[in-house]
């Protein structure tokens, strides 16, 4: 373990010497309350370990006040260091959370122990020491990133930052070690205090600035803002603003390094992917930045497990500042020891000090140099302090911040101890620190002269934004890659090749015979598309026995678990994988074996809408999610397998939402989503996945923008007053069906419209039908309240108002969830018996 030393303080008003034999601190095995330290202030030496200790909760005494356990440290070996007796009395405050003060030596024993690193491997890292150039290099990187927040916290009190805005002061030897040892074609994966990141990864300062100014000269053209800078050269990949979301990304994204280096694949200049094998040199991985509030996140777990089971090269870079927002995080997590998160998995973690950037360079560089050889991901925890609260916006009322803060100031700033070590061995003088200041804020000056000097952006970008492909695409004209059948050639065998020609054989057989089901269908599309376009991939739960519908059956016995991945049973951990695949010049399919399991990704499937907007419309984001969902009349699934979640995500923006009824659809559909560059979703009826069958147009794309009428009413109907448009979808495209010949035996007709494009919305369609009929229902497979049919009925409302001669009658699921049986569902889903009393009233006057 590493040895941590501490010093002891001897002031004058002292009248004994607290004496401390040599203990061990171990986690997890008591209950006693949280020690605190008592520090001097302004003394950069004076540190003396309290002896009392205290609740956490300290200013209760209340017996039924909430206890919590001792801070959990590293198994650190104690030492003292006694201060000479002239120091002066001085004013000394409580700091909730003591500085480690960790030597080299025992980073060094953490990389033998833990890495495996033999002395004379570690004593190369520790010639940074001796490299003047590569020291000043160190030293202007964190002076930058330091200048450089300085200079944001100005700009926001001026007015010229807007919104929220998190700063990085205290911690910049994470970004000193980006500048040393992470390149530029690393992948780059961080949380909303980027700035400093990305300006360490090679991020124009003056890009940066001008977006956190929301000018037209930022990083993403002022649409990202201060917590989403992104920069595609650079491999600077974000910049996310909801707590722990970065991690299942920066897994996709380490695993696209593995898609390459499989598919023999790589970027050219412009980031897109040819055919060129990567260097057999290769190196590359992806680093993904975190809090240690944000690691206690489930998300964490999810990571290390997939990194660890993949062997993927990522570096989970922990910035422990022990605030968790302004929350002292062991008020809220038992274990801070990050770095030791890894041993269940066999991922290696190493902890190092914040405040010596030249130990942090030196540990981080082994620990990404061991990451580079092959050895898979691995953990680096940087102890450090932020000087500066959660956002200037927020209120610091939590317990011990302030004291912490201004301490912090005087006695843990890595630039202060940089100077300090390196004026007082003379690797540096005074006048050459100077000289480097002044580069630096000149460059500082320059970012935010060309942030003021650039335009707003204009007004029609923000409609420009919504998607990567227009809405009226032709996918059948898309080209495919170049490389495909090359690609093919050298990652299938001809024996899987030869099984996979057949089963493609026969499902076309299938289809022109129309016996093709729902699943097949969109199983056959899958496949043609992975061949067509080796950049495909495809992610789901029982993924290698065809899941629950065949959907993504016999890919992985295809085309490799590299790109058909069976994966653990959380559908926001894949659909984050499947984001980092997306922004890294893949083109994923997550199939959810049904779409209310969705609801474990909302967060993911949310930021994949904003991503080709946020990022300024640098990054595409060829996502396709699949799978079945609904609520069919007597389903008797229950009220969580029966929820509408086609209603829950069509608020987010960016999302194409189609549905598919039948074979056909299903088919096309699929085809167009997987060559679309955008977020797309398919909801197919679950209850009609294999019972529904028919016949496809082999080969054809269909648009992602229309609905289809599936009955036309007879003109006589439409003469007599007596024909209804009836816009539905899903299982009410069965019921609708089912209906349509008792409405015509009462004398009635309907113009049935299936909406296989539930956002961007058909408008045309149901207009050219509504100025026939006048009158409309729509059968909805969602909830009264906040549906689907909600919005089309205000769309249709607003837009086409002239063209109704009565109200849209909206035949809707109840508020109440769905009962299991069927006596009580009858209340809440409608049915085709609804629809036909439907027509009658609005027909006959009685809506």
């Amino acid at each position: 373990t590493p040895t941590l030393r501490r010093r002891r303080r001897t002031t004058t008003t002292t009248t004994h010497r607290h004496k401390h034999k040599h203990k061990q601190i171990h986690n997890n095995n008591n209950n006693k309350e949280q020690s605190k330290m008592k520090v001097v202030l302004g003394s950069t030496l004076a540190l003396a370990v309290a002896v009392s200790t205290v609740s956490a909760f300290s200013s209760s005494h209340n017996k039924h006040a909430f206890a919590t356990r001792k801070n959990a440290l590293p198994t650190f070996q104690m030492s003292t260091v006694t201060e000479p007796a002239t120091t002066t009395t001085e004013e000394s405050v409580d700091v909730m959370r003591p500085p480690i003060n960790m030597p080299w030596e025992s980073i060094a024993e953490q990389l033998q122990t833990t890495f495996g690193y033999s002395e004379e491997q570690i004593a190369a890292y520790d010639d940074l020491e001796s490299d003047k150039p590569a020291l000043l290099k160190l030293y202007k990187a964190m002076t930058l990133a330091r200048a450089f927040e300085n200079a944001c916290n100005q700009q926001y009190m001026q007015g010229k930052i807007r919104g929220f805005m998190h700063l990085d002061n205290g911690q910049e030897s994470i970004p000193g070690l980006v500048d040393y040892a992470i390149k530029n074609e690393d992948i780059k994966y961080s949380y909303y205090r980027e700035h400093t990141h990305a300006i360490a990864s090679g991020v124009d300062p003056g890009a940066v600035m001008a977006e956190l100014f929301m000018k037209e000269g930022g990083t993403c053209k002022g649409a990202g803002g201060s917590m989403h800078i992104f920069d595609k050269p650079t491999y600077f990949q974000g910049g996310w603003a909801l707590v722990s979301e970065q991690l299942p990304y920066a897994c996709g994204a380490a695993k696209s390094i593995m898609l390459d280096r499989a598919l023999a694949l790589s970027d050219d200049d412009n980031v897109v992917k040819q055919d060129v094998p990567p260097p057999e040199d290769d190196d590359r991985l992806t680093v993904v930045f975190i809090g240690e509030g944000g690691s206690q996140n489930g998300r964490m777990a999810e990571v290390l497990n997939a990194a660890s089971k993949d062997n993927l090269p990522l570096l989970i870079l922990v910035i422990d500042n022990g605030r968790a927002i302004n929350t002292f995080t062991p008020d809220v997590a038992r274990n801070s020891n990050i770095y030791q998160a890894g041993k269940h998995y066999g991922v290696p973690g190493l902890l190092v000090d914040g405040a010596n950037a030249a130990d942090v360079a030196k540990g981080g560089k082994a620990v990404i140099d061991y990451i580079r050889k092959g050895n898979g991901p691995a953990i680096l925890q940087v102890h450090t302090y932020r000087f500066n609260g959660h956002s200037p916006a927020d209120p610091e009322h939590e317990r011990g911040r302030k004291n912490e803060k201004a301490w912090a100031r005087v006695e843990q700033d890595p630039l202060k101890f940089f100077e300090n070590k390196y004026l007082a061995n003379g690797v540096f003088t005074e006048e050459e620190l100077k000289q480097a200041k002044n580069e630096i804020r000149d460059e500082v000056k320059a970012a935010v002269k060309f942030a003021d000097e650039s335009p707003m952006p204009p007004v029609e970008l923000a409609k420009e934004l919504e998607y990567p492909d227009a809405a009226n695409t032709d996918y059948n004209t898309k080209p495919s890659p170049a490389f495909a059948d090359n690609v093919n050639k050298r990652t299938i065998s001809d024996a899987q090749m030869a099984t996979i020609n057949d089963h493609i054989a026969a499902l076309r057989a299938k289809a022109q015979a129309g016996e093709i089901s729902i699943g097949d269908a969109i199983n056959l599309a899958i496949h043609e598309e992975m061949l067509r376009d080796p950049t495909t991939t495809i992610h789901a739960e029982d993924l290698q026995a065809g899941s629950s519908y065949d959907i993504p059956k016999l890919t992985q016995q295809t085309y490799g678990q590299i790109r058909a991945a069976d994966e653990i049973i959380d559908e926001g951990h894949f659909v984050g994988k499947a984001l980092g695949e997306a922004m890294n010049g893949y083109r994923p399919i997550v199939e959810l074996m049904n779409t209310n399991f969705g609801i474990y990704g909302m967060a993911e499937i949310s930021s994949a809408g904003n991503t080709y907007a946020t990022t300024g419309g640098q990054f595409d984001m060829p996502l396709t999610i699949i799978g079945a969902g609904g609520t069919a009349p007597n389903q008797a699934l229950g009220a969580e397998h029966s929820q509408p979640f086609h209603a829950y995500v069509m608020g987010i923006p960016g999302l194409k939402i189609c549905t598919a009824a039948s074979p056909e659809a299903a088919y096309g559909i699929t085809k167009s989503m997987i060559r679309d560059n955008g977020p797309c979703f398919l909801f197919a009826p679950v209850k009609m996945m294999k019972e529904s069958k028919g016949p496809v147009d082999l080969g054809q794309c269909m648009p992602l923008n229309k609905a289809a009428l599936l009955h036309e009413a007879s003109q006589e109907a439409v003469d007599a007053g007596g024909a209804v448009t009836v816009l539905t979808y899903l299982h009410g495209v069965k019921e609708s069906l089912a209906a349509i010949e008792e409405i015509q035996e009462e004398g009635f007709d309907i113009d049935l419209i299936e909406l296989r494009s539930l956002k961007p919305l058909d408008m045309e369609s149901i207009a050219k039908s509504l100025a026939r009929t006048n009158k409309m229902i729509i059968l909805d497979e969602s909830t009264k309240t906040g549906g689907v049919g909600a919005s089309i009925s205000a769309a249709v409302s607003e837009e086409l108002f002239d063209l109704l001669d009565s109200p849209v009658l909206r035949l809707s699921m109840d508020d109440a969830p769905v009962p299991y049986a069927s006596s009580m569902e009858k209340a809440v889903v409608k049915r085709g018996s609804d629809l036909i009393e439907g027509v009658m009233q609005l027909c006959t006057g009685g809506y």
